[in-house]
């Protein structure tokens, strides 16, 4: 792996134990995404691929192996300082969006500089906001926005502090075909001005809009 890399891990294992045993959710995964790059993980349900990103984005810990970011092995961090490292240069989006019900939209965005103050967060919010055209959603809590609407303010949050890498897993798992497109578009323009970006997904249309697929079988790269 090359030492530009923004993502670096080296052979990632993780099981779990199941009912009839130990289960090997990700077995001996090496994989680096470089700045600017934009890589999906695909694979069928259960294959490991959100486990790995789990442990690739900082917030689940290998069995064996290691995980740099930014050139920091991740996990030799305290808990309280990979969160702070987390929230400095890394961005989630997840399928199910994680929006806190009783905040407003602009709050939502905001909630990360509880962990990074910044002067300039709440202009740099709104002008997301009006980017992702929620401009006339402020003031509304989650209840009141469509699916897509909700996937948009997730996003938003993730990309407030400008991190350096952004992990998405499904991120269009739950949206109509326009959404789709505004969510990818928007990754896609991330990677195209020096962000990295590893999305998992299943779906056709969302891994072709990567740079580069990595298969995922039982745990393996592919």
């Amino acid at each position: 792996m090359l030492e530009t890399s923004v993502v670096q891990a080296e052979n990632l294992s993780k099981t779990f134990a199941g009912k009839e045993g130990v289960v090997s959710a990700v077995e001996d995964v090496s994989l680096s995404v470089e700045e600017g790059e934009f890589v999906a993980l695909h694979g069928p349900s259960g294959c490991g691929k959100s486990t790995l990103l789990l442990m690739l984005g900082g917030l689940l810990s290998p069995d064996k192996g290691a995980v740099r970011i930014n050139n920091q092995d991740v996990y030799s961090l305290p808990l309280e300082a990979r969160a702070a490292f987390r929230a400095k240069y890394i961005g989630f989006v997840f399928q199910q969006f994680h929006l806190i019900p009783y905040l407003n939209v602009l709050d939502n965005v905001l909630v990360s500089t509880m962990a990074v103050p910044d002067a300039g967060a709440r202009d740099g919010a709104v002008e997301l906001l009006n980017r992702f055209q929620l401009s006339d959603r402020l003031g509304h809590v989650p209840s009141k926005l469509s699916v897509g609407e909700q996937q948009r303010v997730a996003l938003a949050r993730a990309l407030l502090h400008k991190p350096r890498v952004l992990f998405a897993d499904e991120p269009t798992g739950n949206l109509d075909p326009e959404n789709a497109q505004i969510i990818l578009g928007a990754m896609t323009q991330f990677a195209a001005q020096g962000g990295s970006v590893l999305m998992v997904t299943h779906d056709e249309t969302a891994r072709a809009a990567a740079v580069r697929q990595v298969g995922v079988e039982q745990g393996k790269l592919v």
